[in-house]
């Protein structure tokens, strides 16, 4: 009697890549914008070990140095070292750029399903008070909040500075995490949840909420570099960050502009750094988009 002998054959399953080597791979420009996020945030958190000198210290006899191997980028009109107030000025920056983007990004995502959520009157009236915000340029408003508002120090926060800069950003995440969630809100699973006897809060954060994170951690992201750029724009005008504190924006202020002919460096690498890091997470933000869009991915 003969056996007939049957053979098995497994096909290995593809090993799926870790989702930071993915990113990486798919979007260089992507992970290079963000490998300078990351020295900037290490630069910034250990500012103490790595700026060579205190940036509020003032030293006369030092006023106006150029770049030279005691003071690498030279020193300003205070003699205080401008690589060590650049250091200390990414903290400020990141610290300021994403409190402001974070608060803007929830608030606008809050709004942005409440409003798709419930719809009728609730998202008539949203939509209307959003189309007001959005009719003023991004730095008129910011500059009218920070006007009315004034300063408000808390930690050597200036709270309202990250209130000014994070309200030109709830309309524009508002939009859309709208367009987003109304999409999900007319799916059948929604409707079966209704029917079902949900609770309006457990529907919106269990069903709604976790398909608009995508859009809202790009927002997040791409806003970190508006944040940025606002904050050193209203410490340039005088209305963020004072002295002596090292900000990017401060620095181009005040005696730069008297002396940007005798001491251009104290203008141009202040510029430079704003520069540097508005362009990374803009790589950083549109990197992630495209990353994170299933259409593209396709």
């Amino acid at each position: 009697m003969s056996g007939s002998s049957t053979q098995s054959i497994v096909y290995d399953a593809p090993k799926r890549r870790h989702p930071a080597l993915s990113f990486v791979i798919q979007q260089p420009l992507g992970a290079a914008g963000l490998v300078v996020i990351v020295i900037m945030l290490f630069a910034s958190i250990f500012a103490k070990y790595v700026a060579p000198y205190d940036p509020v210290v003032i030293d006369f006899e030092s006023m106006l140095s150029p770049p030279s191997w005691e003071h690498w980028l030279g020193t300003d009109a205070f003699g205080r070292d401008v690589y060590s107030r650049i250091i200390y000025g990414a903290r400020t920056a990141l610290l300021v750029g994403f409190l402001s983007s974070f608060a803007g990004s929830t608030l606008g995502a809050v709004i942005g399903v409440i409003s798709a959520y419930f719809g009728g009157r609730i998202d008539m009236v949203i939509q209307r008070f959003m189309d007001v915000l959005l009719s003023f340029p991004i730095i008129v408003l910011a500059l009218t909040v920070v006007a009315v508002l004034g300063k408000y120090l808390v930690g050597g926060l200036d709270v309202n500075l990250v209130f000014a800069i994070a309200i030109p950003m709830v309309p524009k995440v508002a939009r859309v995490v709208r367009a987003s969630a109304l999409a999900i809100r007319e799916l059948p699973y929604i409707d079966a949840a209704r029917a079902a006897g949900f609770s309006h809060t457990r529907i919106i954060f269990r069903h709604i909420v976790p398909n608009v994170v995508a859009p809202y951690l790009i927002m997040l992201t791409a806003f970190m570099a508006q944040a940025i750029l606002l904050e050193a724009s209203l410490s340039f005008l005088g209305l963020g960050v004072t002295e002596p504190t090292a900000a990017w924006g401060l620095m181009l202020s005040g005696s730069s502009a008297e002396f940007y002919r005798e001491a251009p460096w104290m203008i141009i690498f202040p510029g430079l750094a704003i520069s540097l890091a508005v362009f990374a997470f803009n790589l950083f933000g549109d990197s992630l988009r495209d990353w994170l869009d299933p259409k593209i991915k396709l």
